[in-house]
């Protein structure tokens, strides 16, 4: 349900009374939801609700709390019901949003209640388990039993309740289900399915069944993509005064959203994503995307965090406030990451102009110093690939993303004219940074620290211009504006390239 505005700017009240909005759902049960956080509350129950919108979608939620202490007390109280608000920059236009969503028919907590966990494997309208139990939730854990009620970790209790549904359905190939995990780590579904697996192993369960679970249930890779603030805590009144009842559960999103799975024809008949106006892909293979992702935004972040904390800002959104740090953001991501991926130009550059509206957007503060945690790890893998890929494809070094690693680098030395720098990483790696900063000459720092395999992947001392450009920033780097030594490197640099 939409909540919309009239003419005047006015809400449009419901009819509804407020006992009967929050009076359960009675949809029937398709959809098992592992997690009832902000995240899935925001992403998969706005499209669940995009889909019951369609003509002949009935689509209910039944959410598992997957931890001992959650929100399932709440929600029940709540009848499932809450309130999403979507607040950002769509296309250079500030866009807000409000809706009802009332897709889920009942809570289950195993901690306290099994038995009714477990009862929910023997519905048989049931077709998917979607699931966010955070990156750390999909692991094996070796003392799970199968007789524990419950076990420890997502994959055993799961597990279990796979059992549950193959024994009552006699092992039918029609009572597998699609897994449509949210975790975010790589090959998602997968490493679902290998967890799995191995708990079969490990409680040696019957062979009928783990073919069951191999031939008749599906695993989706996916990846997920949306801002989600949660619950607005800062000013909860305001929010709260929009809405004509009362929502402890009101959860605050971006716009922008992108759910990428791998899937064919048989997944889109029962999850018709593609009918609905929300950037769902169903695709052979995720990688693309998630790589698009990876080097584009985080690369962006990533490669933006340190200069612009030298540079004096604190958030991302004030990139955009300096004509400086905005078109080097711009050229960064347009003449030097998007040119090095594998995809249609057009779709990169759309993607990439999404994400800008991302980091302008005013309703959400991404701080620089929490962006910072990890920088050289995040690094490696986000911007450095993009970095060494435009030097094999042009012959010569980006400058942004050379100027860019050159600020990072100095940002790890902790002081910047007389100021503390937030520096947050694995300790041994800070200090050895640190100390290898104390050599006499800035070239005997490089020759260390890009030597170093451990934090880039490969020895870079043995890239010579990458070697030579560093050193060529970082000698100068404390000596003048950075905009003014960017605009003097990117001059010589040009010249040699000439």
């Amino acid at each position: 349900m939409y909540l919309g505005y009239n003419e005047f700017g006015e809400m449009k009240q419901h009819t509804e009374t407020k006992q009967k909005l929050f009076k359960k759902n009675d949809a029937p049960l398709k959809v098992i939801q592992f997690g009832e956080g902000n995240f899935l509350r925001a992403f998969v129950g706005h499209t669940i609700d995009k889909l019951n919108a369609l003509d002949g979608i009935d689509m209910g939620i039944a959410v598992v709390q997957p931890i001992e202490h959650g929100m399932i007390d709440v929600l029940e109280e709540q009848g499932g019901a809450y309130t999403l608000f979507l607040n950002g920059i769509v296309e250079g236009q500030e866009k807000q949003e409000t809706h009802l969503i009332h897709n889920i028919v009942s809570t289950h907590n195993p901690y306290k209640d099994y038995a009714n966990y477990l009862a929910l494997a023997r519905n048989e309208d049931l077709q998917f388990v979607i699931s966010n139990t955070t990156e750390a939730g999909i692991v094996f854990q070796q003392e799970d039993g199968f007789e524990d009620t419950p076990q420890k970790s997502f994959p055993g209790k799961l597990t279990r309740f796979l059992w549950e549904r193959f024994q009552h359905f006699k092992g039918a190939p029609n009572s597998g289900l699609h897994f449509l995990p949210c975790e975010l780590i790589n090959y998602n579904a997968d490493e679902l399915k290998r967890c799995i697996l191995a708990y079969c192993k490990h409680w040696q369960l019957e062979d009928a069944f783990v073919q069951w679970v191999e031939k008749s249930n599906y695993f989706h890779n996916t990846l997920v993509d949306r801002i989600v603030p949660g619950y607005p805590k800062d000013n909860a009144d305001a929010y709260q005064k929009q809405l004509p009842y009362e929502d402890q559960l009101m959860v605050t999103a971006e716009p922008f959203y992108l759910w990428v799975i791998e899937g064919d024809d048989r997944l889109a008949q029962k999850f018709p994503v593609h009918l609905i106006d929300l950037n769902v892909q169903l695709v052979a293979d995720m990688q693309p995307y998630r790589t698009r992702k990876v080097r584009i935004l985080n690369g962006a972040h990533t490669a933006l965090v340190p200069l612009s904390i030298l540079f004096g800002h604190k958030t991302v959104s004030d990139i955009f406030s300096n004509s400086f740090t905005h078109q080097f953001l711009m050229d960064s991501v347009l003449k030097e990451i998007v040119p090095t991926l594998a995809m249609e130009k057009e779709e990169l550059i759309a993607f990439a102009k999404a994400v800008f509206d991302r980091f302008k957007n005013p309703f959400i503060k991404h701080y620089l110093s929490s962006i910072a945690l990890n920088s050289i790890s995040k690094f490696k893998v986000r911007v450095l690939p993009s970095l060494l890929a435009y030097q094999e494809k042009h012959n010569q070094l980006p400058v942004h993303l050379t100027f860019a690693m050159a600020c990072l680098l100095r940002f790890y030395k902790g002081q910047w004219k007389g100021e503390s720098l937030p520096v947050q990483d694995d300790a041994s790696l800070v200090a050895a940074l640190q100390k290898a900063w104390e050599a006499p000459t800035v070239e005997q720092f490089l020759q260390t620290v890009l030597a170093n395999e451990t934090y880039w992947g490969a020895n870079l001392s043995a890239n010579k211009p990458l070697m030579q450009q560093l050193n060529l920033i970082l000698g100068q780097i404390d000596t003048m504006p950075l905009d003014q030594l960017f605009s003097e490197f990117k001059t010589q640099l040009e010249d040699q390239n000439v």
